[in-house]
Formats: structure tokens, C-alpha cells, sequence
């Protein structure tokens, strides 16, 4: 579109073309209204797909090809020795993002919405200021502005890596520290492991990935801890000091004592924040909470009745899937449709080796929220597709109603729990029973007979492990 001052009028403006934006602009262009979305970047797709899940699913999966060839040997197949060219694996990781921001350029256009790219911010409850374009005169907005990376405090040097940093294959060191032991950084250690850097990890608490069921996290950290050269949690970063002939000096605290470590480089990985700041929200009566993110009610609306936010920027999980389905819910409130975001549970996915995943009620929120439930918990070990690819750590386990088997959550760690886990999330959105769950059949051999035996765990009617001894 043509730059310079102009004026333009929409039913709906959306703030920011991510996961949550650009769906809820589909949506609402599909329920008849007109739509612009002004996005910051050139390219569309937010963090997400330009500089996380997308590029690092594919790096991972490439280490995955890698280690799945390097063991091959074992069950009789021998290849070469194994090499990574890292330019052709920068050149396929932009091929693959830049194929799905050009196809949602095309959603978009196809649809009649208006793109509008520049910074924007609010003048009030009806109007939006494009910077370097113009005004926006609205009926309805719905703020989708994500989030960004969490930095080191001021005084530390700003040449470390942030994981939009690392995702672009500068260069692969052959000694990497990475602070913070969660998703991001639990991912990001193990690609640079598995391109050849020795990896060091530091997380300020005592577990890495604390939102999950350590049970699960200890199968992911015993592997991770062959891969790596070390993991320290209770553990901070105090110091990091840039050496003149490059590389690091860093100063860590651990079990009471300070030392002094050198890396090749740096990578810090210590959450996300909610960019809800620099958006004109003071010219409107949005109400944030003391942790900067929007509140807003089941249909998405914020204390504006006419303005939305979706995904980061409101509470919860930090996480695409969540941005998308509120997305679908603000645009059909604005449409007229009867929606709200009454999901019973949002699934979460770590993409480690092995893969780690959850949805519904965990056992460390059971335990702390004093909620009685039974568990079921089936081995890898046992089951034959497990045992056929050569990946048995691991195991599934289902969190039930004690007294009507109601399914209340599931975790999974092991081949394929990314994908698994929707079969957890679906039971517990229909209120599906551990019987519904047993009675439903798995296709044999496969990874997903995993989800019908923990089932029959929980319920005590086990096949293919002993049944539980009974008190005489």
C-alpha cells in the first residue's frame, strides 16, 4: 500500500499480525466485517513463526534427523559420517518461514483485509495512529501485540545471544552457556548440542521446566544430561563480562559459591514479557494488572467494550495455540456470534528428546490445590511400537475423578507426546471417562495404545502390566 498520512475506517482493526492477529482478522472478514490489521514487522506470522516455534521446531527436527542416522547403527544401518552444512540449514529454515508468512499474506488478501504495516498506538478508545501512515477510525479492536524476550539486567553486555538470535545459526561455539532452564532454553541447549557446541546450563531454580510434573522432566533431564556438559540449577548469573578477544567471562553463584567460567558465547533464555507498553493504552480505560498484562473477560473484552486483547498480552500461558482460539472467540463476540473462552484446559508441549507434554490438571497443582484424584501410569517399556523404534524412556499418565473416572489430565513424555497430547485435551473438553478412553480403540502397533493402558491403569483393570496387589 502506498505510505503517507491518511485516514481510514474499519469494523474491526487488529493490532498486530501473530498466531491470535491475523486468525481473528480471518474470522472476523469471514463473519462480514471490514478488517484492517496493522503489523510492526514487514513479514506476517508474529514471533511465533518468524523467530520461534516455527524456525526452532525445524533446527530441532533437523538435530532429530541427526541423532535418529548417528544411532541408526545400532538396530544394523551404517551410514558416513554425518555433517551439517549451516548455511543450506539457515537457507531451509527461512524457506519454510518464509513460505507460510507469504501464505498468510494470501488468507489475508483474499479475504479483503486491509494490511497496514508501522507501529501502532492508541489515541483513544476509537481511533488508532499508524506511525508514519496515519489514523485508523474503528468500531472494534482487538489488541494482539504478543510479547517479547526477556533481557539480562542493565550492566550486562548486549551481545549475548537472546534465542532470535540463536534461531539465526550466527555461528555454532564450541562452548555455549544458557541461562534459564525452561522450554526455550531447554530447546535451544539441545539444538546447539546436537550441532556440535558443548552446552552448559543455568537455571536460578532448583528444577528446570518448574510448570511441569517432575517426573516427567527428570526422563527429559537424564537425556539432556548426556548431551550436555553440565546443568546447574540453583544457580544464578551474576557477572558477564565481553573478553577483548571474544568470548566470555562469566560469574556464576552455586551451592554458596561464586565462580568464574569462560564461554565461547552466551544465550539467555528467562521468559517473555507482555508488550503492553508503548501502545497508547492511558488514552483508553483498559485496565492492566501489576504484571502488565490486559484484563479481560471470557469473551476476550477488555474495560474498553469495544476493545479486545488476545493471546500474550492477557493472562495465561504464553503460547500460540491459546493466542489463536481466543482469537476466533473476540472476532465472533464482535460478529454477533454466542462464543467465550470456556476451554477447560490448554495443552502444553516442550519439544525436547524426548518430547514432554500435559494438559488438564496436573499432579503438583493436585497436590497443592488438595484436589483428590487417581492415577494411572503406563511405561514405555511395555509397549511394543516403543520398543520397535528404540525410544522406551518414558511413560504416560492419566490424573482421574475418584469417584466418576472423569478424565482431569493427562502428561506425556516420549515419542510423539506433541502430538498425543490433543487426544488428552479433547477427553477432558467432552468430558470423557477413563472407560470412554479404554473402550475407544487404539490402533496397534502405535505409540497412542500408550494413552488405553494408562487408562486401564487408573481404572485398575491393567492388561499388559501387573494388576495392582490387593490388601488381604
Amino acid at each position: 500500500m502506498v505510505m503517507g498520512e491518511f485516514k481510514m475506517e474499519a469494523d474491526v482493526v487488529v493490532i498486530g499480525a501473530g498466531p491470535g492477529g491475523y486468525v481473528a482478522a480471518i474470522r472476523a472478514a469471514d463473519l462480514g466485517k471490514s478488517v484492517i490489521i496493522v503489523e510492526e514487522r514487514q513479514k506476517l506470522g508474529g514471533v511465533c513463526l518468524i523467530e520461534g516455534c516455527i524456525p526452532s521446531k525445524t533446527l530441532i527436527h533437523a538435530v532429530e534427523l541427526k541423532d535418529d542416522i548417528i544411532h541408526a547403527e545400532e538396530i544394523g544401518l551404517s551410514f558416513k559420517e554425518v555433517g551439517v552444512d549451516l548455511d543450506k540449514l539457515r537457507k531451509w529454515t527461512i524457506k519454510v518461514v518464509d513460505g507460510l508468512t507469504s501464505g498468510i499474506d494470501t488468507l489475508l488478501t483474499k479475504r479483503g483485509v486491509e494490511i497496514v504495516h508501522g507501529h501502532a498506538h492508541f489515541n483513544s478508545n476509537k481511533l488508532l495512529a499508524v506511525e508514519g501512515v496515519g489514523e485508523i477510525e474503528f468500531k472494534n479492536a482487538i489488541i494482539a501485540t504478543g510479547s517479547s524476550l526477556n533481557k539480562l539486567p542493565e550492566g550486562y553486555v548486549d551481545s549475548v545471544w537472546s534465542s532470535s538470535d540463536a534461531l539465526k545459526l550466527p555461528f555454532v561455539p564450541e562452548n555455549l552457556l544458557v541461562v534459564g532452564g525452561g522450554y526455550i532454553g531447554l530447546e535451544m541447549g539441545l539444538v546447539y548440542s546436537g550441532l556440535g557446541s558443548k552446552v552448559t546450563m543455568v537455571e536460578f531454580m532448583p528444577h528446570l521446566l518448574m510448570g511441569a510434573d517432575q517426573d516427567m522432566v527428570r526422563v527429559v533431564v537424564k537425556h539432556a544430561k548426556k548431551k550436555f556438559e553440565n546443568i546447574m540449577t540453583d544457580s544464578k548469573v551474576t557477572e558477564v563480562v565481553e573478553k577483548k578477544g571474544g568470548g566470555y567471562k562469566v560469574t556464576i553463584e552455586h551451592n554458596n559459591e561464586s565462580k568464574t567460567l569462560e564461554f565461547d558465547q552466551v544465550l539467555v533464555a528467562i521468559g517473555r514479557r507482555p508488550n503492553t507498553f508503548g501502545i497508547g493504552l492511558e488514552n483508553t480505560n483498559i485496565k492492566v494488572n501489576d504484571r502488565g498484562f490486559i484484563v479481560v473477560d471470557e469473551e476476550g473484552r477488555t474495560s474498553e467494550p469495544n476493545i479486545f486483547a488476545i493471546g500474550d498480552v492477557t493472562p495465561g500461558p504464553m503460547l500460540a495455540h491459546k493466542a489463536s482460539r481466543e482469537g476466533k472467540v473476540a472476532a465472533e463476540v464482535i460478529g454477533g456470534e454466542k462464543a467465550a473462552f470456556d476451554n477447560r484446559t490448554i495443552p502444553a508441549v516442550v519439544f525436547t528428546d524426548p518430547e514432554l507434554a500435559w494438559t488438564g490438571l496436573t499432579e503438583q497443582e493436585a497436590e497443592k490445590e488438595g484436589i483428590p484424584y487417581k492415577l494411572g501410569k503406563f511405561p514405555l517399556t511395555a509397549l511394543g511400537r516403543a520398543k520397535s523404534i528404540g525410544k522406551t524412556d518414558g511413560f504416560v499418565k492419566i490424573l482421574a475423578e475418584p469417584d466418576t473416572n472423569l478424565v482431569l489430565g493427562m502428561g506425556i513424555v516420549g515419542p510423539s507426546a506433541s502430538e498425543l497430547i490433543a487426544e488428552g485435551t479433547l477427553a477432558i473438553e467432552m468430558g470423557a471417562t477413563l472407560e470412554d478412553l479404554i473402550v475407544s480403540i487404539h490402533p496397534h502397533p502405535t505409540i497412542s495404545e500408550s494413552i488405553m493402558e494408562a487408562a486401564e491403569m487408573a481404572a485398575g483393570v491393567p492388561v499388559h502390566t501387573l494388576p495392582p496387589r490387593k490388601n488381604k
